[in-house]
């Protein structure tokens, strides 16, 4: 092996195991009082009455698998995997299944094999270009679930305002819910919309509650979740409770856009550092295409290509690290 490669390989695994620790540094101890914190919230918020051999997620009516992959859509809800990608499905508002899901992927790994094989001879190339490509919709489905969520949640202290009013109004609870459905917009609504639904066909409140917290999972619901079942036990003024918790999500939302404006600095050099070395490449490949044949065809070019994208990515990784604040 030349020294070049193994030099190469033995700084990328020191990297890669400083960065590993230092991010198990700093997210474990997070992580486990986040946890412990779930776990708490789930002892309180957990429905009362499950039937034996029954399951607290699963919906009032059962959603019938149809459409051209029914069969592979009924055997995936049997695993686990196809039970968590359904729920990724349902949380980022897509309408398709997880079959449908699985049959892209397969599609797109080898369209993106084929065409790489027919464009480029390194053999590497290909299975890079599958890989990617598998990966597409789940990432897709993920980003929009990252989004809705996010966009939830930004919206969450205007549906408790309107709670609240309602309630000071003398409305009920119950009657409530049905208001923020009826009056706020997409993915809010809707989601109260469900819960509303549910409570009306015959659900305990409890058991329709704990099931919005699995559809939106955001540590703000299950506060509200929370608030509302000790409320209705012990008392007290839950329009308050939910004013306080408005208030809370505005002022961390508002925090977090300033750490935002302080870290784009760091953003933006993530960016420059990652795009800079690959439009450098197709520059001068097309300025002096025989100057780069070497790094393309011959075997050092090649192990320095495979290096520098490893060592990139790396690089990413680590600033985006740094520039990551948890508020």
């Amino acid at each position: 092996m030349p020294i070049f490669v193994l030099v190469t390989l033995v700084f990328a695994f020191g990297a890669a195991v400083i960065v590993g620790l230092s991010t198990l540094a700093v997210y474990l101890p997070g992580a486990l009082a986040e946890r412990r914190l779930a776990r708490r919230l789930e002892d309180v918020s957990a429905p009362a009455d499950i039937p034996p051999g029954g399951d607290a997620g699963e919906a009032l009516v059962r959603r019938a698998a149809d459409g051209p992959f029914a069969a592979m859509d009924r055997l995936a809800a049997r695993t686990s995997a196809g039970s968590w990608l359904r729920g990724v499905i349902d949380q980022s508002g897509c309408r398709t299944s997880p079959a449908m899901v699985v049959v892209m992927s397969l599609a797109l790994a080898a369209a993106a094999a084929l065409t790489a094989n027919m464009f480029v001879s390194l053999w590497f190339v290909p299975i890079i270009a599958a890989v990617v490509a598998v990966a597409a919709p789940i990432t897709f489905i993920l980003n929009r679930r990252t989004a809705r969520l996010r966009k939830f949640e930004e919206e969450f202290p205007e549906a408790l305002d309107l709670l609240s009013r309602a309630l000071r109004a003398g409305h009920a609870l119950q009657t409530a819910l049905g208001m923020v459905a009826e009056e706020l917009r997409e993915p809010v609504g809707p989601e109260f919309k469900k819960t509303f639904d549910q409570q009306n066909f015959g659900l305990p409140l409890r058991d329709a509650l704990h099931q919005m917290t699995e559809r939106v999972p955001i540590l703000d619901v299950r506060f509200f979740v929370t608030a509302v079942l000790i409320q209705r036990e012990t008392g007290g003024n839950l329009s308050e409770i939910l004013d306080n918790l408005a208030h809370v999500v505005r002022e961390r939302f508002k925090i977090r856009r300033q750490v935002r404006v302080h870290t784009a600095h760091g953003r933006f050099t993530a960016f420059v550092l990652l795009s800079l070395p690959a439009g450098l490449a197709i520059a001068l490949s097309a300025i002096n295409p025989e100057q780069m044949y070497p790094l393309f065809h011959e075997r050092m070019g090649q192990m320095l290509l495979l290096a520098a994208m490893v060592l990139q990515t790396i690089g990413f990784v680590w600033i985006r690290q740094v520039i990551k604040i948890e508020v």
